[in-house]
């Protein structure tokens, strides 16, 4: 056999081996961000302790890296760790460069939502307002009174929830030069929230001309995209006035990604004594984001599936 030949075949299979050590070589990455890639999507794949493992190296190498820390304390919440995933997400804030300070800021609100400790959500977002409103984006600063004002709500709290609601319309409609789409979405957004709270507050006459108000102005046509909102309204309405079949029948016709909504929904079968509700609970913790509807709606579906 030539020589060539043989060194030729040598080469071969020493390119062969590596293309199969590669994957490995991937895994094993010393690049924090690289690493950081691979823990996000770990955590969506509800792999949260492999994540937690990767974004941990990732800290080690580069300690200063906002990502990990961010990363880390996310996927600490979704295992209910909050006390371990508070002290990654003051770290995150520490360290965020400026243009990530709000995000960093609105994590750690998110992270009380899951505890439903509002008060401790609002020293964060309010953070988050302040330098919105100063800059000004009106726009973002209203969203993020939204946020805090649905924590509120969500925790019982209707006074807090709505002072931040009204602040949130009265934020966003400051906007110069608005176009009139816009000016209806606040106006949607508004009169939702309204009914929201009153349905809370069994205000059933004012929930329904708040929820009437909310349906005419989408009924303009100027914002469409917010068509998954009406059943949402409705559905939440009725659920919170005691109509939980029409509730159920609402929010059936709602967003079936949205961990929240599937929340009511198996609460709704619950009131019915409905063993469906077991299979929208199991379904529930299967969502691996970290925002405010999973803050909702995850911890009570791991309560019941323990039989709490």
């Amino acid at each position: 056999m030539k020589p060539t030949f043989i060194l030729l075949v040598l080469l071969a299979a020493s390119a062969a081996l590596a293309a199969q050590d590669a994957p490995e070589l991937r895994k094993d990455s010393a690049d924090p961000m690289e690493l950081v890639k691979q823990a996000r999507k770990a955590n969506s794949e509800g792999k949260q302790d492999e994540a937690i493992a990767l974004y941990r190296r990732a800290e080690q190498i580069s300690p200063e890296l906002f990502e990990a820390h961010l990363g880390a304390g996310a996927a600490l919440d979704l295992k209910a760790q909050y006390d371990e995933a508070r002290r990654e997400l003051a770290k995150a804030i520490e360290l965020a460069p400026p243009e990530a300070k709000v995000q960093a800021l609105k994590t750690m609100a998110i992270s009380y939502a899951f505890t439903r400790q509002p008060n401790d959500s609002a020293k964060y977002e309010q953070q988050a307002f302040d330098p919105q409103l100063a800059k000004p984006d009106y726009y973002a600063a209203g969203e993020t009174a939204d946020e805090l004002a649905r924590i509120y709500l969500e925790s019982g709290d209707t006074g807090n929830a709505l002072k931040w609601y009204r602040l949130g319309y009265e934020t966003g409609i400051k906007e110069p030069n608005m176009p009139a789409a816009r000016k209806d979405l606040w106006e949607f957004r508004w009169h939702n929230a309204q009914a929201r709270v009153a349905a809370r507050r069994n205000q059933r006459s004012e929930a329904e001309k708040q929820m009437a108000a909310a349906r005419a102005i989408f009924d303009r046509g100027t914002n469409t995209d917010q068509a998954r909102f009406v059943p949402y309204l409705t559905g939440y309405v009725a659920y919170y006035l005691g109509n939980y079949k029409d509730a159920l029948a609402d929010l059936q016709k709602a967003d079936q990604r949205d961990p929240f909504i599937l929340l009511l929904e198996a609460q709704c079968y619950d009131k019915m004594n409905d063993p469906l509700a077991m299979d929208l609970y199991r379904k529930i913790v299967t969502f691996n984001s970290h925002n405010p509807p999973n803050a909702f709606a995850r911890p009570v579906a791991e309560k019941r599936l323990a039989g709490k």
